[in-house]
Order: C-alpha cells, then structure tokens, then sequence
C-alpha cells in the first residue's frame, strides 16, 4: 500500500514553505501527501507582509474528512497560527493512531511572529504531550522553555525540558548556534547528534519545513526514528547545499535533492 502524510500547515504563496514545501517533501520520498490548510500568508523570499488565519472549526473539519477517508501513516505540524487551531488539533490528535511530528513554527525565516504568545503556551500545554516528536530551532526551544541555549549544554538542559514538557521525543536544530550546525536528537532513551557542514547561503526559506516533512515521510514509511532523522539530514543538507538560487531574499531549498 502507498504510504500516506498529513502536514496540517500554512500556505506560502512561493512554494518555498509551509504546507507547499511539505507536499513536495512528501513526494521527493515516495509517499503520497494530504494537507489540511491553516492559514494563508502573503509572502516572497523578502516579506512577509500579512497572514489570514483561518477558523479553528475549518480546520478541524479539514481533519476530519482526512481521517475519515484516507487517513496517513504520519503527520506534521507547521504554522497553526492559533490557540483555537492549536486547541483544535490537540482535540484531534488524541485519537490520531500514527505519530505527529510537531514543527513548532513560532518565527518566519525573516523572523515576523507567526504565533501569539497565548497560542505558543497553548501548543507547550495542549499539544507537545501528543508529540511523537517535536523539532524546534533555537529560537523556538528558548520561546517554548524560557532557557537561553547559548551552547551544547543549554541545547542539553532545553532538550530534556521539553520531554519534560511531554513530547516523547525531541530534536533541537542547532542551526543557530556558531560553527557547523549539530542538531541533537533525544528519543526518551539515547541521545543521537546529527553533525553537517555548515553552508552560507541566503537561500535557506523553509529548510524547517522540509526537515520535518521528510522526517514524518520516513516515519510514514515505517522508518525508526533515529534512521528517519538521519535520513531526512542528509536529504536537507544536500536540499541547501544544491538550492536553485530563486528569490531575491531568503530563497527556497532545492526540494528536488538527491536522497543520499
């Protein structure tokens, strides 16, 4: 049977995040995608200049007739937006019988808030319980946890309170840190570092997305956690490494890379 991946997502009208970027994700490791649509931006690789969410009752209706109809192996998380879509999917996600890789989008990639402040302790309170895994960046780890992660043992400390918190599992994306990005995996036994040679460029816009996606792709496919993390580092580091160059700002990760 085919594999089947929710993402449950913003839309961004460039295709370089969001819930277009999780689709070609999706698609690029074989596993047919379903998005359930939470909010409409109007951004490029240089603005982000307005973001209509929408209603946490047509989300949660979105959900429905997924489940009800084709139900995925996985899902993920990106930009929800609000405390009544985070309250919404936390609702749904008790009864969800395939793990939820939870994006905790808190910042665009030119750092404009996606989420208040009430939904970001709403989705800590509600939604990381639920989690089968939760992968926030530096800023999002410290906005969720209140540690500031200067080095290794801060991402330490803001790791395990996260589990904590009740994700299962956590990856913190050190990405943020200097020197070669080391992104530090605990599965609620071992820990696990994913190590790649840091690569400047400006053309970084939704490498989160893509990450997370390609980690519930793997999942998806009956992948172990571990194994789906290092896949999905390999595949986003040649993503960045082999970008298309489009955008005058913050442009898109070539979502077409090689899975290595």
């Amino acid at each position: 049977m085919t594999p089947v991946a929710l993402t449950i997502a913003g839309s961004d009208p460039t295709g370089g995040a969001g819930l277009q970027a999780d689709l070609k994700t999706f698609h690029q490791f074989g596993v047919y995608g379903e998005a359930v649509a939470t909010l409409i931006t109007v951004q490029n690789s240089v603005r982000v200049s307005r973001v209509e969410v929408l209603s946490a009752g047509l989300v949660r209706q979105q959900i429905e007739a997924v489940l009800e109809d084709i139900p995925p192996a996985a899902a993920k998380t990106g930009a929800l937006g609000s405390a009544a879509i985070v309250r919404a999917l936390a609702l749904a996600a008790r009864r969800f019988e395939f793990p939820l890789v939870v994006d905790p989008v808190i910042f665009s990639t030119q750092g404009k808030p996606l989420l208040p402040a009430p939904a970001v302790r709403c989705l800590a309170e509600e939604l990381l319980p639920l989690a089968a895994l939760v992968t926030p960046n530096i800023p999002e780890a410290t906005a969720l946890t209140g540690i500031a992660i200067r080095g290794a043992e801060d991402a330490r400390r803001a790791v395990l309170r996260l589990r904590e918190m009740g994700a299962r599992a956590v990856l913190l994306k050190g990405g943020h840190l200097p020197g070669d990005p080391v992104d530090l995996l605990f599965d609620g036994s071992e820990w696990h570092e994913f190590a790649a040679p840091r690569i400047v460029t400006p053309h970084t816009h939704g490498t989160g997305c893509a990450y997370s996606a390609a980690i519930a792709a793997c999942l998806a496919c009956g992948v172990a956690l571990p194994e789906a993390v290092a896949r999905a580092k390999r595949w986003i580091a040649e993503a960045i490494r082999t970008n298309p160059g489009l955008g005058r700002g913050a442009g898109p990760i070539n979502h077409h890379a090689a899975i290595l």
